[in-house]
């Protein structure tokens, strides 16, 4: 008996098996999906609140140091004192406050150190930016 020969009819390998699962896959997470629309329509009733913001959205308080030394904030200048209040206040109002010092490439470093230890005397934390000129 002659065999038919299979070299006729090989036309690849058998995708019919991935395309089913890849249908199936499919059809499940359709189903499994929640949408963030359905949560958006319950008829809910959001509190107000007066000064809040996320935590996630928080900023840095950054004092600036100027080449001559002068501290600044939000474009003022504060000295240790005034800048001790300010860095208190802020993290009454958020605990999760860290404050960033930057300084002049040209301004003594016994500037940063200051701050520094305002920071640590407000129990707050801080890091300090450096640049590098090139």
């Amino acid at each position: 008996m002659k065999l038919p020969d299979s070299d006729l009819h090989d036309d690849g390998p058998n995708l019919t098996p991935v395309i089913d699962v890849v249908f199936l896959l499919l059809i499940f997470f359709l189903v499994a999906t929640t949408y963030d629309q359905e949560e958006r329509e319950l008829d809910v009733d959001l509190p107000e609140v007066a000064q809040a913001q996320p935590l996630s959205m928080t900023q840095d308080l950054i004092v600036n140091i100027t080449r001559e030394g002068k501290l600044r904030v939000a474009r003022s200048d504060y000295n240790e004192n005034q800048l001790l209040r300010l860095i208190r206040a802020s993290q009454e109002n958020n605990p999760h406050q860290s404050v960033l010092i930057r300084g002049d490439g040209e301004s003594a470093f016994k500037y940063a150190v200051r701050v520094m230890g305002i920071c640590n005397k407000a129990g707050i934390d801080y890091r300090v930016a450096a640049v590098q000129e090139q």
